[in-house]
């Protein structure tokens, strides 16, 4: 049965690996769609992680294929295998068990700023949004999977919530599946519009108050309430059937 919205009630229930997959088909048309790669991890509290297994394309995955592994990378529920990029998640959940939320993926102009090593500045309100610092990381400097290579750019990272990581792509971390959602979106517009800007000869020259700028950086990414639930019944519509197996 199509689920219909009222102002009291956005989006159905979800349970966390429902979120899981639809922060990872929500993405998948905001250009976060290199083929297999990429990764979503779920903090459960408990020493696992909620995690999108290998082998599936964000654009087809559903709940019953969400993994559960530990923080050694062991699947401990679930019939798929992990990531072979996974190291990149279990440092940082190591380094930082507050975070709940993480995401990782190559998006077309994200990973051409971390290409070119900079970070380019938010130009507009909508390239704002989603709040925090980004910030560059050179670290990264070993295959995507090798452990130590992963925790030189977690510890690089430090406290932001999002980053460039060069010549690879992006990391977004967040409170809930709305907060990264947020944040990834807000992100890849920023990275887009800056591209644009300086390709159609423009500088990239902030014309957004400082004052302003600064609030935004103090956001949690989930303060835009609709967004991420027009979204959500957006891919609900594409495929009716994704919250029944």
């Amino acid at each position: 049965m199509a689920f219909t919205p009222t102002a009291e009630k956005l989006v159905p229930d979800l349970s966390t690996a429902e979120e899981l997959v639809l922060l990872a088909r929500c993405l998948w048309h905001e250009g976060y769609n290199d083929h297999l790669a990429g990764h979503i991890t779920v903090n459960m509290g408990d020493g696992t992680l909620l995690c999108n297994p290998w082998l599936i394309t964000w654009d087809e995955l559903h709940p019953s294929q969400v993994i559960r592994i530990d923080l050694d990378g062991n699947v401990v529920e679930g019939d798929w295998p992990v990531p072979p990029g996974i190291p990149l998640h279990l440092e940082l959940h190591k380094l930082r068990p507050g975070v709940a939320w993480a995401m990782h993926n190559h998006p077309l102009y994200g990973t051409v700023w971390a290409d070119m090593a900079e970070v380019p500045p938010a130009m507009d309100q909508s390239s704002s949004l989603g709040g925090g610092d980004l910030v560059m990381v050179d670290e990264y400097d070993g295959a995507v999977n090798d452990p130590a290579s992963a925790r030189s750019a977690c510890v690089k990272m430090g406290d932001s919530e999002l980053a460039l990581l060069a010549g690879h792509g992006v990391f977004v971390l967040g409170n809930s599946a709305r907060a990264v959602h947020q944040r990834a979106v807000a992100l890849e517009q920023r990275c887009q519009r800056a591209w644009h800007i300086r390709a159609a000869g423009g500088e990239l020259a902030p014309v957004l108050p400082d004052s302003y700028v600064q609030m935004m950086k103090r956001s949690q990414g989930d303060n835009f309430i609709g967004f991420w639930e027009a979204m959500v019944r957006a891919e609900l519509r594409r495929d009716p059937d994704l919250l029944d197996g």
